[in-house]
């Protein structure tokens, strides 16, 4: 991740710790200005998914621990589906499976590519397409996001 600033380093370790009390895992939290106001959204995880009911239980413990901080809104949000890979843990959990690599510059013709992954460090990201193995320097990759599977939803039609 990111060097984040000294706020944004104390409201992370305030979230970590609520998350770990309520068996949440925090996956990010930023601060993000939009043209109304500036947003706190914090992004929790469990096995099986979140929850509406988990956002908003999270939310009401943790929101007297940041009132020092300054923000408009805070949201808890689930990362999605299509979550970009930030943590180790997310990594972790997502070798082998689907994802797409957007560059921050075309490289061979492409600017982005699809594949399993099979690797993602501070050096590289490497994926499997089909027969091909891909492999680009991390400093090079903007994003690296999962693909949903949607195959059981196309299966129940």
């Amino acid at each position: 991740m990111p060097p984040k600033n000294a706020n944004m380093q104390k409201i992370t370790v305030i979230c970590e710790k609520m998350a770990e009390k309520m068996h949440y895992e925090l996956c990010d939290a930023a601060m993000e200005k939009e043209p109304t106001g500036r947003y706190l959204r914090i992004y929790i995880d469990k096995d099986g998914g979140i929850t509406l009911d988990d956002c908003e239980a999270y939310h009401r413990a943790v929101q007297p621990s940041l009132e020092n901080f300054d923000y408009d809104f805070l949201e808890v949000c689930s990362p999605g589906i299509d979550r970009p890979l930030k943590s180790r843990r997310d990594i972790e959990k997502s070798l082998g499976l689907l994802v797409e690599a957007k560059l921050y510059k075309p490289q061979e013709g492409r600017k982005s590519a699809q594949g399993l992954l099979r690797e993602m460090n501070d050096e590289r990201v490497v994926l499997q397409c089909g027969e091909e193995t891909l492999e680009f320097p991390r400093k090079a990759v903007a994003q690296v996001r999962l693909v949903p599977d949607l195959s059981a939803l196309e299966e129940e039609e």
